[in-house]
């Protein structure tokens, strides 16, 4: 498309380090463009530039998209200039995990069997993103098959807070690219919780929306019944215009829920005065660190500080057994999912995924159904946890970043994973229900700790008003890794 040369009047771009511009929100960001005080292309380039001097380290970008993206940029100049200015993502530079399918740019999903994967349509949610008006830098890394350990062939992300640190799964490179100001938001997918580790870990907020509010038309799946779409953003108030964007009903996905997109910034200033949220002890506390159940706790405490009324609860008694139900449900879908090149390819996957895709081949029918009955009988045990409040707040992960090394995550292997580690976030991937990962601070080392909260079913509006609350009171996500 042509378009014709528009005369800029835009001041010159400070992306000092005094200035950070680059850990600006989006919600800063977009009054900043809409004024045109603040030129797309000018900060597209200083976003490339930025990526170019610290992703050698990081490593968090697959592919990168510098044409496209100054292309995109160039246009929503032009278009904002003539008056037709989209929205607060229009001239945004924005990255997606690299299991999203963008026509003509390759998409690998984090497996060397992809890596000349070339798709001829874009999924649906780059079709939103590029509705609203972003422009998109590039694709991010992952773990292969956004399961647990990664390809040999393929990059891992290091966790800018501190080198050779875990990152956190699978949408790795979007936990750290958000974290790190190399984009201003970042999509990632959840099936057990790869949304809401790595945002986690690396200290920004990650959401987790209601199973099918996001259509899953052209992601790569990992497990169709349990994978979810969402953003990695630096505020809550920003996970809601990404998620504005992406959201609402799909023909090309017949689960994409039918349910008119609500305005996800309505409430956002509102508070959460009388707000009822559920609160195990013993679930958020037990068998964590210290000082990360101290943070943890001290979050809750904060809600409670203004205005929210914290009512004790318990979760389901069948909690270990479900949660342990994960990993048969998981590989068996994903052993469908690649059934097109498992086993036929099976020498050109990572250790994790070949064995993660052998497991699953070798359940039986019975073996998925008995853990479907459990998936089902936790989730009405947590509707009934939930009944008499309106979220339940819980640590997100059940522990901070970790050393570790490249050897440990190309050569981990399935029995290495102890599903109950994700007792915070697979309850709510079994469910369906959205949840919010918010930093809530760091623990005696340093790394970063996040409070979560889950709500009922189409209920995001008002996890982004608990989220902008929680930041209103305290400065949590205003901390930045030393890069």
């Amino acid at each position: 498309m042509q378009h014709r040369t528009i005369a800029r009047t835009y001041p010159p771009i400070d992306m000092s380090a005094s200035n950070e511009l680059h850990y600006k929100t989006i919600s800063e960001l977009a009054p900043l463009i809409e004024s045109r005080e603040l030129s797309p292309v000018d900060l597209t380039r200083a976003m490339l530039d930025r990526i170019e001097r610290l992703d050698g380290t990081l490593k968090t970008y697959a592919t990168l998209t510098p044409e496209l993206a100054l292309q995109q940029a160039r246009q929503a100049e032009q278009e904002i200039v003539e008056g037709n200015y989209r929205g607060p993502l229009h001239g945004i530079p924005i990255a997606v995990k690299d299991l999203c399918n963008t026509a003509g740019i390759r998409t690998m999903g984090g497996s060397a069997v992809f890596a000349a994967n070339i798709p001829d349509h874009d999924a649906t949610v780059i079709v939103k993103l590029r509705e609203a008006g972003s422009v998109l830098l590039g694709k991010l890394n992952m773990t292969e098959g956004a399961m647990g350990g990664y390809n040999p062939k393929l990059q891992i992300p290091d966790n800018p807070w501190r080198a050779s640190h875990y990152t956190g799964g699978s949408s790795s490179g979007s936990g750290s690219a958000t974290a790190a100001g190399l984009a201003f938001g970042t999509l990632g997918s959840d099936t057990g919780g790869s949304i809401r580790h790595p945002a986690a870990i690396c200290g920004t907020v990650g959401l987790k929306p209601t199973w099918g509010r996001v259509s899953r038309y052209g992601i790569m799946d990992l497990a169709e019944s349990l994978d979810h779409v969402g953003p990695l953003t630096r505020s809550a108030a920003d996970a809601g215009i990404v998620l504005q964007a992406i959201s609402g009903p799909d023909p090309n996905d017949p689960t994409s829920l039918p349910h008119e997109v609500p305005d996800m910034l309505a409430d956002a200033g509102k508070g959460v005065k009388g707000l009822k949220i559920g609160w195990d002890s013993d679930y958020s506390t037990v068998d964590l660190e210290p000082s990360f159940a101290r943070a943890v706790e001290a979050g809750v405490k904060v809600m409670e500080g203004m205005g929210a009324e914290i009512v004790p609860v318990k979760m389901p008694d069948i909690l270990r057994e479900a949660v342990a139900a994960w990993p048969v449900i998981c590989s068996t879908e994903a052993a469908m999912a690649h059934s097109s090149t498992y086993p036929s390819r099976a020498g050109e996957y990572g250790g994790f995924l070949r064995q993660w895709l052998e497991q699953g081949a070798g359940y039986t029918a019975t073996d998925y159904a008995g853990a479907q009955s459990l998936r089902l009988a936790l989730n009405g045990g947590l509707r009934n946890t939930m009944r008499d409040v309106d979220v339940l707040a819980s640590a997100t992960t059940p522990r901070a970043g970790y050393p570790v090394t490249d050897e440990d995550l190309y050569s981990i292997v399935p029995g290495d994973r102890d599903p109950w580690s994700g007792r915070f976030t697979v309850p709510h991937d079994f469910s369906g229900l959205p949840t919010i990962a918010l930093p809530c601070g760091l623990d005696d080392n340093g790394m970063p700790v996040s409070l979560q909260f889950a709500g009922h079913h189409l209920s995001e509006p008002l996890l982004i008003t608990v989220g902008s609350a929680f930041e209103r009171a305290t400065d949590f996500h205003n901390l930045h890794p030393p890069i």
